[in-house]
């Protein structure tokens, strides 16, 4: 039997909760965990599933997206015969802000068509964790189901499993059938198709908001929480970067962080994600805070529970304090001063 999967990554998502991380970018392509992007998590548990044919569908903000995945290399999908595709939104319908769009999907039917594959897997991009999709297929079959949803501790995880030829006719009969998105599909043909439910045990990570985002970054810190998501047999991919270790000053102290290579601590830093290349200048202190890439902090500052986006410069003297449960934002490329408090 062709137990073969195709991958469909609908990445059309949309949160104003996390505006502050998206004005440059789309969901799937937030940073994550000190050198990593949402979509990664996505993105490698299919190819560890065996999936060697992968569509994403993205809407808003793709650019850094399609920069990060270039042409799949990183996840050996830049193949001859199937691999990575890219089908951005033609429209900006709203209709288009639904997951699972039937008429997003009908936009590229030629990539459904030409599949061989027999089964699909359809999911969001913005769900971090570590699941076996075959292991899904065995008990959807096992099952004699339509199609599986995916859930954790009831919750659907926007997470699909069914038959390519079932994803085509819901596709092409959405017109007549007045379902238009996979949403419709199982909220309201319970009664005519068959819809089983794999419940997940493992460690989910939503990132559909500001306050989700810090609660799941400082989760990382956690080395069970980390050993679940980072799996030897199942490595999550990421695009690779040439970049030296990171070097310490003689009076830098790291406690319970994750630093990246490429950086430069001279300050201390503790309970702390920061990523690739970071400069943390002397008499700093940084905790409970979120670092991303190549951001400048300056000498003799405070920050407690921050996020700062790529390329912030933070002057000397500076004192930067958020909450755990509102954490102070530093949007991308913003140069925050010596008299900035919040």
């Amino acid at each position: 039997m062709n137990q073969r999967m195709l991958g469909i990554i609908d990445a059309t998502a949309y949160k104003s909760e996390i505006e502050d991380l998206t004005l440059h970018r789309s969901l799937a392509a937030i940073p994550f965990a000190s050198r990593y992007r949402v979509i990664d998590f996505v993105l490698s548990n299919m190819v560890n599933s065996e999936i060697e044919s992968v569509a994403i569908f993205p809407k808003y903000q793709y650019r850094s997206l399609m920069d990060h995945l270039g042409s799949g290399k990183q996840w050996d999908l830049n193949r001859k015969k199937d691999g990575l595709f890219f089908f951005p939104s033609p429209h900006l319908h709203n209709e288009y802000d639904e997951f699972g769009s039937f008429r997003q999907f009908s936009d590229h039917m030629d990539y459904f068509l030409r599949s061989t594959q027999e089964y699909a897997v359809i999911t969001n991009s913005h769900t971090v964790c570590n699941i076996d999709y075959k292991q899904v297929l065995q008990s959807h079959l096992k099952n004699g189901c339509d199609i599986t949803e995916v859930t954790k501790d009831g919750k659907s995880l926007q997470m699909y499993i069914m038959s390519t030829k079932l994803l085509v006719d819901l596709i092409q009969t959405k017109e007549q059938s007045g379902y238009q998105t996979l949403t419709d599909v199982i909220i309201q043909k319970r009664n005519h198709v068959t819809i089983c439910e794999y419940s997940f045990t493992g460690y989910v990570a939503i990132i559909d908001s500001m306050s989700s985002y810090y609660k799941h970054s400082m989760d990382m810190l956690n080395p069970s929480i980390w050993n679940g998501i980072f799996l030897k047999d199942r490595p999550i991919l990421t695009k690779a970067k040439d970049e030296p270790p990171t070097k310490y000053g003689k009076d830098a102290v790291v406690k319970n962080s994750l630093i990246a290579n490429g950086c430069k601590i001279e300050g201390y830093v503790e309970n702390s994600i920061i990523f690739r290349g970071v400069h943390i200048g002397k008499d700093t202190v940084i905790k409970n805070s979120v670092i991303m890439q190549k951001s400048q902090i300056g000498d003799q500052c405070v920050l407690e529970n921050v996020i700062a986006d790529k390329d912030v410069k933070v002057l000397n003297s500076s004192k930067i304090n958020g909450t755990e449960s509102m954490p102070s934002i530093l949007r991308k490329r913003t140069i925050q001063g010596e008299l900035m408090n919040s």
